[in-house]
This record gives structure tokens, C-alpha cells and sequence, in this order.
């Protein structure tokens, strides 16, 4: 379903402060995997996610999405079948709209947008149905501006806008990591079923090691803008954080490596 060949970016070329992110990465990714992805801090797990969602041009590599060749098409052609939850709570919602203006915006997704009324009646009903998933009791308060709801309420409200019209790939960069734990799980719950429900293509980020061996059927490991470590299956299943520690101080014959040092 993606075909990722040789892609490598860095930043400042020709700088004293030349950093590589990506280092001739390679994956290939199935239809339905949900992969979680793992890493230290400048590892090259957010520039990855970049690279695919279009944010940064490539130097090198090429990306292939559905049969399609991306490589080239800007951030917003390939918002059309890409949807994508930040770390910020705040960016994946317009705070100045309603809740029932936000998710309009999110049901055209990839569709002709022509002149009209932003949010129809015949979509109350269905916009009702989709918030009530979400048990925060949104759906009664569809007038909301959305600067008005908590974090984990945006958050949540930000899941379903990216799975509304259902993408082709889902990509989730630390998307609970600015949240409390309390709230940090209900959207991991959140995440896991709306992932099981529509059978959605999803990359994961997180630093947090049980959840990468928890959820998903596949784990991939960055270090040094490289993937040095992917697993999947029954390896998975039986994974635990002491092992993943080990086989990363092994393949970087690095010794000393505490899960500290590899999510810092």
C-alpha cells in the first residue's frame, strides 16, 4: 500500500550545522498495518511522517502511495488521502469555527468545495452520530466554538475530523504525548478503535515504549535517521521493553542503552 525506496533529507546543507534526518530509508507497509514507530529525539521519526504527509521535500527517494507516485505532489493533493493528528491538541482544529463547522470542513475532504452554506441540516444528524463515539458528550453542543474545549477534547474532536472521510493512511505523530495520562489513554482507546473499525493504514509515533509494543501489529525502530529495527507478528506479540532495549544496544553496538537514553 506504501512503498517508501531510498528517501533521505537533511537539513541546513552546506552548513557547519548539516544535520541528516533520513538516511536512505526503506519500507514497504501492507494494507491495514498499524505500525507503531519508536525512537530517540532527532531519530527521524516526525521528518518521516513529514516526508510522506508532504511537508518537507525529499533530496532523494521516492514515495509511493496507493499505486501513485507522491514524490512530488504538494501537502494539500495529498491531503486528500492522508489524514494526520499533531502532538498539539490545537492544530488539528480551526478554534475560531463550531464544533459542526469543523467537521464540515472535514467531510470535504478530498471533494469539490463549491459556494454554499458551510454546514447543511442533513449533516446535523449525521455529525451527532459521530460525536456521540466519542462519549464526551459533544453532540449536544454542536454551536461550540471549538477554542472553547479542553485539549483532550480537540484532540478527540481532531481524531474524528482526520477518520471522517476515511484515508487512505492515517498518521499519528505523539498524538497523546501533550495530554495527562487519564486523557492520553481515552484517546489511545479512541485511536485503536476507530483504526480496528475502518481497517485504516496508520503510523504511529510515540516515546512511549509499552504503548509502541501494545498496540499495532508492527514496530519500527529509528536511530541516526535510519530504521534499525522492524518487527511484527508473533515476535511482536511476545515483545517486551527489556528486549526491544537489548536488540537496540546490539544492532548500534552500543552498550548501556536504558529506555532513558532511547526516548530522551
Amino acid at each position: 500500500m506504501i512503498s517508501i525506496t531510498d528517501i533521505n533529507k537533511a537539513f541546513h546543507k552546506g552548513d557547519v550545522n548539516e544535520v541528516t534526518a533520513l538516511n536512505g530509508v526503506n519500507l514497504e507497509v501492507n494494507e491495514g498495518d498499524f505500525i507503531t514507530i519508536i525512537g530517540s529525539n532527532g531519530a527521524g521519526k516526525s521528518t518521516f511522517l513529514n516526508a510522506i504527509a508532504g511537508s518537507y521535500p525529499l533530496d532523494s527517494g521516492q514515495i509511493n502511495l496507493d499505486g501513485e507516485n507522491v514524490t512530488k505532489w504538494a501537502e494539500y493533493k495529498r491531503a486528500a488521502l492522508i489524514g494526520r493528528v499533531f502532538q498539539d491538541p490545537l492544530l488539528g482544529t480551526c478554534a475560531g469555527a463550531t464544533i459542526e463547522q469543523n467537521l464540515a470542513m472535514a467531510n470535504t475532504r478530498g471533494k469539490v468545495r463549491g459556494l454554499g452554506f458551510g454546514v447543511k441540516n442533513r449533516d446535523r444528524e449525521f455529525f451527532r452520530e459521530k460525536l456521540a463515539i466519542l462519549k464526551l458528550g459533544l453532540e449536544d453542543r454542536l454551536k461550540t466554538h471549538t477554542g472553547l474545549l479542553s485539549g483532550g477534547q480537540r484532540q478527540a474532536l481532531t481524531m474524528l475530523m482526520a477518520t471522517m472521510v476515511r484515508p487512505r493512511l492515517l498518521l499519528l505523530d505523539e498524538h497523546t504525548a501533550a495530554l495527562d495520562p487519564k486523557t492520553g489513554g481515552m484517546i489511545l482507546d479512541l485511536t485503536a478503535e476507530i483504526v480496528e473499525k475502518q481497517n485504516l493504514t496508520a503510523l504511529m509515533v510515540t516515546h512511549n515504549m509499552n504503548q509502541a509494543i501494545s498496540m499495532g501489529n508492527r514496530l519500527i525502530m529509528f536511530h541516526r535517521g535510519e530504521i534499525v529495527v522492524d518487527i511484527s507478528g508473533e515476535e511482536k506479540q511476545n515483545l517486551k521493553v527489556e528486549d526491544l532495549l537489548r536488540r537496540f544496544s546490539e544492532l548500534r553496538g552500543e552498550e548501556g542503552v536504558s529506555d532513558r537514553m532511547l526516548l530522551c
